[in-house]
């Protein structure tokens, strides 16, 4: 049942995805950011709705509360595609995410996330790929998005990690806005090369704000890293 539940939900995945991917990339590119930004956060609100009464996949969010009234740079965990949907619906409506180049190729679902104006990446670039975050990300804070990192690059399996990329510290430390770290088990229920979605509730939490003040990147880095990771091991799997 589990695998013919996971079948039926990524085929409404699908059709979804190809709805709403064909309205923004048409229509969208007429509409304010902030209309662009709702089309597809109500994407993801449904998904998530899909996800409980099909798979049985549930959520629970604690520290909502360290979310900060103003723009922020979030580095969260990476361990399934599921956080790539929720967090639209968990964090403050108006985003900007970073995100590996290779995706804009993707029909319809590139052209939709054209739309929704990411900072589209080369991961194999180095320091040009730093320099893109920092400008293009100073630029999306200065109007009001959230920018959203996710530092280790690529989906990392439960009980596993990355060495984390140096670029939302470097924007961080080049901005002065705050980081606000997120840990989640998305990967015990979602897995990042897994067809089957496992039923039960996905634990994230939302850590306190790293004022960047005064901190270089890698101490920046440090401290989100330290929190996710300590966070992420002490969720139950």
């Amino acid at each position: 049942m589990i695998l013919f539940r996971s079948l039926l939900y990524f085929a409404s995945l699908i059709i979804s995805t190809t709805l709403y991917g064909l309205l923004l990339s048409t229509i969208g590119w007429f509409l304010p950011f902030d209309k662009r930004s709702g089309i597809a956060n109500q994407w993801a609100r449904i998904n998530l709705k899909l996800q409980k009464s099909i798979c049985g996949l549930d959520y629970r969010v604690t520290g909502l509360e360290n979310i900060p009234a103003s723009n922020t740079i979030v580095l969260s965990k990476h361990q399934s595609a599921w956080e790539t949907i929720a967090l639209r619906c968990i964090l403050p409506p108006e985003q900007t995410w970073v995100l590996k180049q290779e995706l804009m190729w993707i029909p319809i679902f590139g052209w939709a996330l054209a739309a929704a104006q990411p900072i589209a990446i080369n991961r194999k670039a180095g320091r040009r790929a730093a320099g893109q975050i920092i400008a293009q990300g100073r630029a999306r804070l200065q109007q009001g998005r959230t920018v959203i990192i996710f530092p280790e690059g690529t989906r990392v399996a439960p009980g596993t990690r990355k060495k984390y990329g140096i670029g939302g510290a470097l924007l961080a430390e080049k901005t002065g806005y705050p980081v606000l770290p997120i840990a989640h088990n998305a990967g015990v229920f979602w897995r990042r090369r897994g067809l089957k979605k496992y039923p039960g509730t996905i634990q994230v939490v939302i850590g306190p704000v790293i004022d960047s003040h005064g901190l270089k990147a890698a101490e920046i880095n440090r401290r989100a890293e330290q929190w996710i990771e300590g966070t992420v091991s002490s969720l139950s799997s």
